[in-house]
């Protein structure tokens, strides 16, 4: 193979290498966005399920203050009838 045809293939080869190197390095990039996204939803997710579980501690409360009332209200039907 002539020096010339050598030159010409490295030649081809470097510059398929630098078009791969430089799609790996978009892709790169966008895997790295894609990332910082899902931290971002995360976080935000986080913070709405914390909000969710501060305002859900009343309704277990509510829920036994309900059924002794109606027990009270049900023997005081009992006692008066």
């Amino acid at each position: 193979m002539p020096e010339g045809e050598i030159a010409l293939a490295l030649a081809e080869l470097r510059s398929a290498l630098e078009v791969g190197l430089a799609r790996i390095d978009g892709q790169l990039a966008l895997l790295v966005q894609r990332s910082d996204q899902t931290d971002k939803a995360v976080e935000d997710l986080e913070q709405r399920v914390a909000a969710l579980e501060k305002g859900r501690w009343p309704l277990p409360t509510i829920a036994v203050l309900t059924s002794v009332t109606a027990v009270v209200l049900t023997v005081l039907g009992v006692l008066r009838g």
